[in-house]
């Protein structure tokens, strides 16, 4: 069975924690967007405070996502870098002409 990404469990507790205070403040009558205010107050506390963990695994996840020690490789750079490590075993390097450098062709 395949576990639960760490930012979904962490985006469903931060809700959790803005949604039991909201319901409660506005069971005791208290205005909607004052309400909203304070549980958004409270979440944002309580999940500095309880939440330290999962949100030191969200971190280490997307680090670990933007910082790959492979980098991805397409499949246009990989025939490219065939082609050019073909031209390297045999001992030719392409042709580099300074007259067509610096004529540039019309052909599109």
């Amino acid at each position: 069975m395949k576990s639960v990404p760490a930012w979904v469990s962490y985006s469903i507790y931060r809700v959790l924690l803005f949604a039991a205070p909201l319901a409660i403040l506005l069971l005791l009558g208290i205005r909607g967007w004052i309400a909203a205010v304070i549980a958004a107050i409270i979440g944002l506390s309580l999940s500095f405070i309880l939440l330290r963990k999962s949100r030191e695994n969200v971190a280490r996840e997307l680090y670990a996502a933007r910082h790959r020690d492979k980098p991805t490789v397409t499949t246009d750079a990989a025939l490219e870098d065939a082609a050019l490590n073909r031209l390297e075993s045999d001992g030719s390097a392409p042709a580099t002409d300074q007259s067509a450098k610096a004529k540039p062709s019309n052909t599109p």
